[in-house]
């Protein structure tokens, strides 16, 4: 038997939090702004100076706008309500986002490798002025402030997809102060350091590949979200449930969904059963904020819990 009847307290999946995509849409739009402040004035000026480690990071940066865009959409949609098609909701629209700011990523990768790899086969001088910390030191403080603004959000707003661009943004900080290093190598007479910083910008990128695929992996492959120990010392507290097992959870941080298999006394009748199945639902709801909705199907112990009982 399955328990999962509607009713007007906590008993019933939660809607999602129209505020919440408004709030996520307006921090990715301060972000977008600022990626291609940052992204423009880097490959103007790589262009302008032949330093490739300055180019790559700019395109670096313009894949960080890109994937805001692709963000912006992923929200839009995850918002929306569950409907006959989606019954559990949008909200996964979210990790195909992510997804889709590693693809961005992974192209990004394999432009800065070519281009640094060309510069090495074949070296180019690059110019290295004032002008070119100038362009450097700002944009990196514009990185960090972007990372900070947005990893706060993101952890306010228990949102995937602002983490995961947090985190596509804070390769950018660490790529930044890589190429200034670049530019001092160069000043100082090492030409060199100009593609191999550029390589090294590969590394960080493939390092940021690598968290935001392993997260989006996570829910896609419905990984469990929630600790079933946890979620069994809660359904043992309500009075009268004998035991449970078969505990699964799935879906994100923010947005996770548990089915388990609790048993009740053998003599109980069937709208007792059903009465306390949902004074369990109603406990697990209130100790587990992420959860959107739970199923119970109701059993009658085992053969040894029922002699214990």
């Amino acid at each position: 038997m399955v328990a999962r009847e509607r009713s007007p307290d906590l008993l019933t999946a939660r809607e999602p939090d129209d505020g919440r995509g408004r709030r996520q849409v307006r921090v990715l739009a301060v972000v977008l702004l600022l990626n291609l402040l940052v992204a423009a004035a880097k490959i103007l000026y790589g262009f302008a100076s032949g330093a490739i480690s300055i180019l790559s990071d700019g395109v670096h940066s313009l894949a960080d706008s890109a994937s805001n865009v692709v963000a912006l959409v992923g929200v839009r949609a995850a918002e929306r309500p569950a409907d006959s098609s989606h019954p559990y909701g949008h909200r996964k629209f979210e990790t195909l986002a992510a997804v889709a700011i590693l693809v961005f990523l992974l192209v990004t990768l394999v432009h800065v490798v070519e281009a640094a790899s060309a510069r090495l086969i074949a070296p180019q001088p690059a110019a290295v002025t004032p002008l070119s910390f100038v362009v450097m030191v700002g944009t990196l403080v514009v990185n960090v402030l972007v990372v900070r603004y947005e990893s706060r959000a993101g952890r306010a707003l228990r949102s995937e997809v602002l983490l995961a661009d947090a985190e596509h943004t804070s390769s950018d900080v660490l790529t930044s102060l890589a190429v200034i290093g670049a530019l001092v190598g160069v000043a100082l007479g090492f030409p060199i350091l100009d593609p191999v910083v550029a390589l090294a910008v590969a590394v960080f990128i493939g390092r940021a590949v690598y968290r935001i695929g392993r997260q989006a992996s996570d829910v896609l492959a419905d990984r469990a979200v929630l600790d079933p120990e946890s979620i069994r010392r809660v359904v043992m507290s309500v009075p009268e449930v004998v035991g449970c097992h078969e505990i699964r959870t799935r879906g994100s941080a923010d947005h996770a969904f548990l089915d388990l298999h609790v048993w009740f006394r053998a003599e109980m009748r069937l709208d007792e059963a059903h009465g306390l199945s949902h004074r369990v639902k109603q406990h697990l709801m209130s100790s587990f904020p992420a959860l959107r909705d739970v199923i119970i199907h109701i059993e009658p112990p085992p053969d040894a819990a029922r002699r214990q009982a």
